[in-house]
């Protein structure tokens, strides 16, 4: 019987998210203030949710003999991750008052990178 390949863990990519986060609202606090600290808190959410969507929705098929299921599930929970972050980006747009519009998008964008990041290198780990 052949062995069964365990699913990466999902543990590095929160970690890194949540890292780049806490870094961003922190410079953000300290060199800014509060008011600032929150725009970057937003930008990081923004990127945070639509990801922890999908993944909870591309992990939720697992087995070898559902890979039709899977596959309609993973563009399911990317259309899913696309339309929550167009309205996440609508809501924070027309409800939040935001200080800083470039601290926003800037923890947006560090926010997504740390993700990248961490999924390549969690790939990379991964034995085969």
């Amino acid at each position: 019987m052949a062995a069964r390949k365990r699913r990466p863990s999902l543990r590095p990519l929160w970690v890194a998210q949540l890292a780049a986060m806490a870094l961003m609202v922190g410079l953000a606090a300290g060199f800014m203030g509060a008011t600032d600290a929150v725009s970057a808190l937003v930008g990081s959410a923004v990127a945070l949710l639509p990801n922890a969507y999908f993944a909870w929705r591309v992990f939720r098929v697992r087995g070898g003999r559902q890979a039709r299921r899977a596959v309609h599930g993973l563009y399911r929970a990317a259309a899913g991750k696309f339309g929550l972050t167009v309205a996440l980006f609508a809501l924070v747009f027309v409800s939040v008052p935001l200080s800083n519009h470039a601290l926003f998008f800037g923890a947006y964008v560090v926010t997504l990178f740390a993700y990248w990041l961490a999924s390549w290198l969690v790939a990379r780990q991964t034995p085969n």
